[in-house]
């Protein structure tokens, strides 16, 4: 299953190293980040599902970065969690996986379906006018990613870091290949 990516802005080493400690255990990839401005970078880089972001920083606050966030027509749509202490951990890996629920259902194990199409992800099956498509593991991320945000154009180096990963070398045209091999299992 593809590991949801969640960006923590925080300022403060000891809590950004609690939280990104608690967020992996959740099951999240994290990426990490001291201030804003480095948050804002990072958003760019790596298209991230989710961001915690502290409410109070130096520079540039966590109120100005969404502003920011929500100003462009790019990053508009990732949801935001402000974070404000003190805080429950508890209470948070909730508001994450909510928030996460909403935007990703593949990522916290619910099907997805869209028009005759429906995605297992617990069971790595998928239908098409109920007949059981065979998709090899790769095929399958990538529709689960397709599937996630409908309408979303993706580009070869965003679907390489959602689907392989970002410490895995691929080859841009791979995902060609992938996502021709895709079309034909789904024209069958």
């Amino acid at each position: 299953m593809i590991r949801p990516t969640v960006l923590l802005v925080e300022d403060e080493p000891a809590q950004r190293e609690l939280l990104a400690y608690n967020l992996e255990a959740e099951g999240f990839d994290v990426i990490a980040a001291d201030n804003g401005e480095d948050g804002l970078i990072l958003v760019d880089e790596n298209d991230p599902d989710l961001i915690v972001l502290d409410w109070m920083m130096p520079q540039l606050s966590g109120i100005e970065v969404c502003r920011r966030l929500k100003s462009n027509s790019k990053t508009r749509q990732i949801p935001v969690i402000m974070v404000v202490k003190p805080y429950s951990v508890i209470e948070l890996m909730a508001r994450v996986k909510a928030h996460l629920r909403r935007i990703r259902a593949a990522a916290v194990g619910d099907r997805l379906e869209y028009g005759d199409i429906m995605l297992d992800p617990e069971t790595h099956k998928v239908f098409r006018s109920q007949s059981e498509l065979k998709l090899g593991p790769t095929e399958f991320r990538l529709l689960s990613t397709f599937m996630e945000k409908p309408g979303r154009v993706w580009s070869r180096d965003q679907l390489l870091d959602r689907v392989w990963g970002r410490d895995i070398y691929v080859d841009t045209r791979t995902v060609d290949v992938h996502v021709g091999r895709l079309r034909k299992a789904l024209c069958q």
